[in-house]
């Protein structure tokens, strides 16, 4: 016993070792049951729009560059691509808002699509979005990188992917700590950009070498020269090329309308707000740098992105001041690239949790931390994104191709299911043509920009991010086969035990009333819901041990997890539906003439609230073992394992390390 205390006592000092630890890094566990919790958590419209719209404004740090450099030195013809860039910024920002109106709980184009058109285009949708945000991470992580080696002579540009993949390492960490908590150390960054930005813009836009006169009569003869040398078609073709390529632009918009259950109440206000932030401060940036790089002719330059090409044309006679004011702009910008980046690690494991409670998905996905983050989903997301840095070398180039296909995906759907919900509307609904047509518009533009993307840049990348989003979709379809075949079984176990002609004293046998007697034996029993399980293994312990056991007491915990922590309502829900079970099988064991009671509770992690309940039960029953039942699949697989928590034996070896029995009993489906 000696050495069995020893043991128990080291383990007991290694996982306080090791809360500390974790306590230090993602600080203190939050309280579930603190009626203040989702106002302290939630955003206000200026913070969202820091941490969710940070990620369409950092776009045009590398868009804008992007569908410039595609004009292939016709550099005028910006004009055409900076106007349809933000036409499209301002109806894609409109389409949004109305999915916003329609869908308040959030979901984004993952609920859009499995609502208003079928789960299968959802999961489509679901899957594009998780690949977009695994690269929107990479994507921010690099072009911030590249932004602050543009500093530095070209002999120290191999160190700018270490650079990158040490900031993805810590951007991972922080988000573990919570949302708020790693978006408002990050202000100051992101309103420097903003001031530093608009002022070098405004600078370009009014004090410039050229006149607008001289511009529009450049633009005119330019796109004469061009038509004449490439023809209409090649003309068109050039100026939707660029277009296209400047898609990287638009990404990023979506985040807003998954990222509701952040925002502050009322919510579809706060996320209209941030929306308007969003695409004014967007469109302002990304025409203003299309007609600043034609003002100042900026041209590219080696280990340099041409914002710091620009931004030293237009510091030069500033001297001193000019540097440093390059200086800050530009690491301001890096900064609200890893800000950017932080879009990811909000609405890609948000993604992963909506789809693991429809089962696309493992359900650990949906599960939370002590902190109230989707834990798991952060870290897939950080590894994934890590992964794809060192794979591409951080190219931006090769980045921005398969991050814009698979964001368009998303932008399709949304926009096709958002189009087919007006069709579908009474011709009554207020406001019915006007928002169908912007939604309509806002199909064709995405549409045609996924088309475009794909066909055009389909050899030099975008074949890749079409085979990783298809290998997604084929293992989430396998998943999902899974979780239908094991949802199948248990039904048919529950169809066998709750509704077969037994009688309960069958199930139970029938003793003479008992009253509560703590010297008797008692069968601690933990159930998760009242099911053909729970029922089952009551039955085997009334069977296997007849008589042994004269008080049953019953334990529930309701997992508070990414599909039901949304507001006081849902949390209080959840209490009273566990409440409700463990009473079930309080009064049916009462009714066989048992002594019986129920404990139940709600938390975030199971086997901690089971822990927090086992003392108080124990000086009431002192005599106590405790039993689960644990489903056994007809033909055991790691693939079981991945996707089912088997919570009970987490409990097991919890309690054991207190010298506490714990019986698991299988059950077999």
């Amino acid at each position: 016993m000696a050495v069995k205390h020893s043991k128990s006592s080291q383990d007991a000092h290694k996982h306080h070792f090791l809360h500390k630890v974790k306590t230090a890094i993602v600080g203190r566990p939050h309280n579930p049951h603190d009626n203040r919790l989702f106002h302290k958590l939630s955003l206000i419209a200026f913070f969202a729009w820091v941490g969710l719209g940070a990620d369409a404004l950092s776009s045009s740090s590398y868009g804008p560059e992007e569908a410039f450099l595609a004009l292939q030195g016709h550099i005028y013809l910006g004009i055409f691509v900076a106007l349809a860039s933000a036409i499209t910024i301002f109806v894609i920002s409109a389409s949004y808002s109305q999915i916003i109106e329609e869908f308040p709980s959030g979901g984004g184009g993952y609920a859009v699509a499995s609502n208003l058109l079928s789960p299968v285009f959802g999961m489509i949708s679901g899957s594009a979005l998780i690949i977009d945000y695994v690269l929107t991470i990479t994507i921010s992580i690099a072009a911030g990188a590249a932004a602050i080696f543009s500093f530095f002579p070209l002999a120290f540009q191999p160190l700018k992917l270490w650079f990158a993949v040490g900031s993805l390492v810590f951007l991972m960490i922080i988000n573990l700590r919570g949302v708020k908590e790693s978006i408002v150390p990050l202000v100051p960054i992101f309103v420097t950009f903003v001031v530093t930005h608009a002022f070098i813009i405004a600078y370009a836009l009014l004090v410039h070498p050229m006149s607008y006169s001289q511009l529009a009569v450049a633009t005119v003869t330019e796109t004469q020269g061009t038509f004449l040398q490439l023809g209409f078609l090649g003309a068109l073709f050039l100026i939707l090329h660029a277009y296209s390529m400047g898609a990287g632009t638009y990404t990023g918009i979506e985040a807003v309308s998954n990222g509701m259950s952040i925002l502050r109440r009322p919510r579809v206000k706060t996320a209209k707000r941030t929306m308007r932030y969003m695409a004014v401060s967007l469109a302002f940036t990304a025409v203003g740098l299309m007609l600043a790089y034609l003002f100042y002719h900026v041209t590219p330059v080696a280990g340099k992105t041409l914002n710091a090409v620009l931004f030293t044309k237009i510091a030069a006679q500033w001297g001193t001041y000019g540097y440093f004011l390059i200086l800050i702009s530009l690491l301001s910008e890096a900064a609200l690239l890893a800000i950017a980046a932080q879009t990811g690690f909000f609405g890609g494991p948000r993604v992963l949790a909506n789809m693991a409670v429809d089962h696309w998905l493992p359900t650990r996905f949906a599960a939370l931390s002590d902190r109230f983050i989707i834990r798991n989903g952060v870290i897939i997301m950080g590894i994934s994104a890590l992964i794809m840095m060192l794979l591409t070398r951080g190219s931006i180039t090769f980045l921005v191709v398969l991050y814009s296909i698979n964001v368009f995906i998303t932008f399709v759907l949304a926009q096709l299911g958002m189009v087919r919900y007006w069709l579908k509307a009474s011709p009554l609904t207020k406001g019915r043509y006007k928002k169908l047509f912007i939604n309509g518009f806002g199909l064709v533009l995405s549409a045609f920009i996924l088309l475009a993307v794909t066909i055009l840049k389909f050899n030099e990348g975008g074949w890749i991010t079409l085979l990783i989003t298809g290998a997604l979709i084929g293992v989430v379809l396998l998943i999902k086969k899974h979780y239908n075949s094991t949802s199948r079984l248990i039904k048919n176990l529950d169809s066998r035990i709750l509704s077969s002609h037994e009688s309960l004293s069958d199930i139970v046998p029938k003793i003479k009333r008992t009253n509560f007697n703590p010297k008797s034996k008692t069968a601690v029993i933990l159930v998760r819901g009242f099911n053909g399980i729970g029922i089952h293994t009551l039955k085997n312990i009334t069977h296997t041990f007849k008589h042994v056991f004269k008080n049953f007491v019953f334990v529930e915990v309701g997992a508070i997890d990414a599909g039901n922590f949304k507001g006081t309502k849902e949390l209080e829900h959840l209490k009273m539906q566990t409440k409700r079970e463990v009473n079930r099988y309080v009064d049916m064991m009462q009714a066989q003439g048992y002594y019986s009671e129920g404990y139940f509770a709600i938390g975030i992690d199971v086997v901690d609230e089971v822990s927090k309940i086992t003392p108080k039960l124990l000086k009431r029953f002192p005599k106590s073992t405790f039993f689960g039942g644990q489903i056994v699949f007809p033909k055991e697989s790691f693939f079981n394992r991945l996707l089912h928590n088997y919570t009970l034996f987490a409990v097991q070896r919890r309690l054991y390390n207190q010298g506490i029995t714990v019986v698991v009993l299988p059950v077999k489906i």
